[in-house]
């Protein structure tokens, strides 16, 4: 029997859309047999891509998907956060800078083993990826 690979879900641009994205993540993750403090670092990430989400990214009227991939025989785990809104992320300037957004992606980069932005047609994706400790 072959594991599942790919597990996704579509939201609406409502607040309450990022506590049921952590609900549904830590329901697949857990699925697939994760555990320890990598689902927590999972969590939390896919709760900070998906308020980016949210907040920067998503239109009135629109939506944006979150894509969960089982890779490399489920030795690594890939996030990814589709939305259909314009711009691209950035980081902030870094402590003291004053800045108010970017910092989750601060927290990303400091828990997901990687992480980027990748295109889409309209929009983007912001993805993170970890790999499964011994």
């Amino acid at each position: 029997m072959r594991a599942e690979v790919v597990r996704e879900r579509f939201w609406r641009r409502e607040r309450r859309s990022v506590r049921e994205v952590r609900e549904f993540v830590r329901e697949v993750v857990r699925g697939w047999g994760w555990g320890g403090d990598r689902v927590d670092d999972v969590l939390l990430c896919a709760n900070e891509l998906a308020a980016n989400a949210l907040v920067h990214g998503v239109p009135p009227g629109r939506g944006y998907l979150v894509r969960l991939v089982n890779e490399d025989a489920g030795r690594r785990l890939r996030v990814e956060v589709h939305d259909s809104g314009d711009g691209r992320p950035a980081i902030p300037g870094g402590p003291g800078s004053g800045e108010e957004s970017g910092r989750g992606l601060l927290i990303v980069g400091a828990l997901a083993d990687t992480w980027g932005v990748g295109e889409r047609e309209p929009g983007k994706v912001l993805w993170c990826s970890f790999t499964r400790r011994p």
